[in-house]
């Protein structure tokens, strides 16, 4: 498949090749369930997916050094590097890291703002000191760079149909749903690496702190107040997602069953949650294997669908004018 992949997107040259297989590995490995929604993409955009994803998760990986053990010092040194490097990359089109080498190459395909990048990596360093966020103001700052600018990096890639700067703040805030559904499932394991991503001042209003939070972490016990508090974050990330979903209906048709069945899933984990009684601290909510597969099903029946409409000797152009601004192979 990944062979066809590229292919598809017109991408020959073998080093480059070997740089979005390699980004393509990454989403498989790390991103289950966004690789999994991957998949209902037509095949000349999934490697560009590959890349957006392989390289937010590089640095990613450098920011929290799961298996490396280095210094902050040493992993701030890794993300200027990197920075460099990417500055490079979307220069000349070149980059040390295969991982740049394919995002570059996608962000000149597509046209993407290279200051999205920018503003990812300026989040990424904020994780190397920063270890809390007072105020849901103080998060929605930080979130803008860690995952707003990916729903805006991938906009381009997806094709809408109408202008894209109407598309913009549902792409925006779909990204941001994804990141505060991870940060909820992920609050135990986060907390294990010194952060807490759950704004202070929704903790506070439900009487929790870190001591509190690290205390169940620690012992494994429960209290109404954490409990009620995560309940409170389940729903201020529910209200981020009906922002988004107006969005899709704004894409290109083709790529509808992928971000729908992108939406479902996240939104899956919510419903996980709360099914186990938000005991996040103590256990990670996974979707089950058997819901995967039907928001698969369902995704692949949208697609066939889409593809009727799309393909069928009748269709109409879209209302905004061709659905992706994509400038085939680079020479």
């Amino acid at each position: 498949m990944t062979r066809r992949e590229l292919d598809a997107a017109g991408i020959t040259d073998p080093a480059l090749r070997a740089a979005y297989t390699q980004c393509r590995r990454l989403n498989a490995r790390h991103g289950r369930t966004y690789f999994l929604a991957t998949r209902l993409l037509p095949l000349e955009r999934r490697s560009a997916v590959h890349a957006l994803y392989g390289f937010a998760r590089w640095a990613d990986d450098i920011v929290d050094d799961h298996d490396h053990h280095r210094a902050p010092e040493e992993r701030d040194r890794l993300l200027r590097r990197l920075e460099s490097d990417l500055a490079d990359g979307l220069r000349a089109g070149a980059g040390d890291e295969p991982v740049v080498r394919a995002v570059a190459d996608t962000a000149d395909r597509y046209d993407i703002e290279h200051a999205l990048f920018a503003d990812f990596l300026s989040s990424m360093r904020a994780d190397l000191t920063v270890t809390h966020y007072p105020t849901y103001a103080d998060l929605q700052g930080y979130v803008h760079g860690s995952a707003a600018v990916i729903g805006l990096q991938m906009l381009p890639v997806l094709g809408t149909v109408t202008a894209r700067e109407e598309a913009a703040p549902h792409a925006a805030a779909l990204g941001v749903a994804f990141q505060l559904t991870n940060f909820l499932r992920d609050v135990g394991e986060d907390l294990d690496r010194g952060r807490v991503y759950l704004p202070g001042d929704l903790l506070a209003a439900h009487g929790v702190d870190r001591p509190l939070l690290e205390w169940s972490r620690r012992t494994g016990r429960r209290d109404p107040r954490i409990r009620a508090a995560l309940v409170a974050a389940e729903a201020m990330t529910r209200v981020v997602y009906r922002t988004a979903e107006p969005g899709i209906a704004m894409l290109d048709p083709r790529v509808r069953p992928c971000i729908r069945a992108a939406f479902t899933l996240y939104g899956g984990i919510l419903d996980t949650i709360a099914e186990q009684d938000y005991t996040v601290l103590h256990r990670r909510a996974v979707v089950s294997r058997r819901r995967r597969a039907a928001t698969a099903a369902a995704g692949a029946l949208r697609l066939a669908g889409a593809w009727i409409l799309t393909r069928g000797p009748h269709r109409a152009a879209p209302a905004g004018g061709p659905a992706v601004k994509w400038k085939g192979p680079v020479r």
